[in-house]
């Protein structure tokens, strides 16, 4: 990390990693939250680089849970520590219970309307929408590696076709992964 930053992570406030991520969960719908997030911490705040902010999203890929809170969580975490991590996933999180919470109690007293079945195909076809253009914009760099469009398509196999459990697949794919993309001799000089 460079000195710009790193002085600039240290007068981050828990302030302001509340109300950005507040804000974040407050307009991100769907699978958009993660291209929020990389907007606003990368591309208008620089609070990380976007091979750490990759990095940081690829393990919260991994962990149990939501993906844009777990990745709130290291985000807050690298930014100041448990505190900001406690405050980055309490405001990504306020804005959606709340909104949950406010259409589920609609749901429950007008679920049995018609509209209310069209209403909701219609937002998962957008839902479906957005989440192809979140994982073309993040993944459109690494698919350009053999390597990588490999391990995408050996993870599609086995989670579409063979229907393979995700532990299962994590327990095949994540070796190999790995294993051909480990350091080598001529990448450490």
């Amino acid at each position: 990390m460079n000195d710009r930053r790193l002085e600039a992570t240290a007068t981050i406030s828990l302030r302001q990693i509340f109300a950005q991520f507040l804000f974040v969960g407050a307009i991100s719908f769907g699978g958009g939250i993660v291209a929020y997030l990389r907007e606003l911490l990368v591309t208008r705040r620089q609070w990380v680089s976007s091979d750490e902010f990759m990095v940081l999203l690829s393990i919260s890929q991994t962990m149990p849970g939501l993906n844009a809170v777990n990745l709130s969580i290291l985000m807050g975490d690298r930014l100041r520590g448990g505190r900001g991590a406690l405050v980055a996933a309490l405001g990504i999180l306020l804005p959606g219970a709340c909104v949950v919470l406010g259409i589920g109690t609609l749901y429950g007293i007008h679920g049995d309307h018609p509209s209310a079945d069209r209403l909701l195909a219609g937002v998962m076809a957008a839902a479906i929408a957005l989440l192809a253009t979140v994982t073309w914009k993040l993944g459109r760099r690494a698919l350009c590696a053999t390597k990588s469009l490999a391990l995408v398509l050996l993870t599609f196999v086995c989670m579409s076709l063979l229907k393979w459990p995700l532990y299962l697949v994590l327990a095949t794919v994540l070796p190999l992964a790995l294993f051909l993309y480990r350091p080598s001799a001529k990448n450490a000089e």
